[in-house]
């Protein structure tokens, strides 16, 4: 390339860079929702056209031409794997909490509550296990015990009663 073709490419992109930026910077922030991304992503556009000025030496179209670039290099920014510390997620007001931590809680104390219903009376028992680990209807363990809905009720109610008191033991 001679000094007057180097001259001459190097005003073309400068004439862009002073008629395109702004615009380019305002697409770009929009896209990325960060503004130092975004011109970051600008000033590599402007690298990527002028590498492509030397190379071939002519663009038809320079606004059409840096808006394509723009665009994949957005699109490349989409694609790259994100990784942002820990410090910057706590800067920004995240906090950082055991996942379904209640939920892990109540399993436990299920899982509890469930081994000590066999400490019950064998009457309870049956009818504890039905309604809670199976989770039958009271209309159903009357089916299958043969009693009454009401007796069954009672039954739960009783059970119910001695297991929380063998649960605060």
């Amino acid at each position: 390339m001679t000094p007057k073709q180097k001259t001459d490419r190097e005003k073309v992109l400068s004439d862009a860079h002073n008629e395109y930026e702004a615009g380019l910077n305002l697409y770009a922030l929009f896209k990325v929702n960060d503004r130092a991304t975004g011109e970051d992503l600008v000033q590599d556009t402007f690298m990527k056209t002028w590498n492509y000025l030397v190379k071939v030496g002519k663009i038809d179209t320079m606004k059409a031409f840096l808006y394509h670039v723009l665009n994949n290099l957005i699109v490349d920014e989409y694609r790259k794997r994100k990784t942002t510390s820990l410090d910057v997620l706590l800067e920004k007001g995240y906090e950082p909490v055991a996942p379904h931590s209640e939920r892990l809680f109540d399993r436990l104390d299920g899982k509890a509550a469930v081994l000590l219903i066999q400490r019950l009376p064998v009457a309870y028992q049956k009818v504890m296990r039905m309604r809670y680990v199976k989770d039958l209807s009271l209309q159903e363990i009357s089916l299958i015990t043969g009693k009454s809905k009401n007796t069954v009720a009672v039954q739960v109610h009783r059970g119910l009663a001695k297991l929380r008191l063998l649960y605060k033991h």
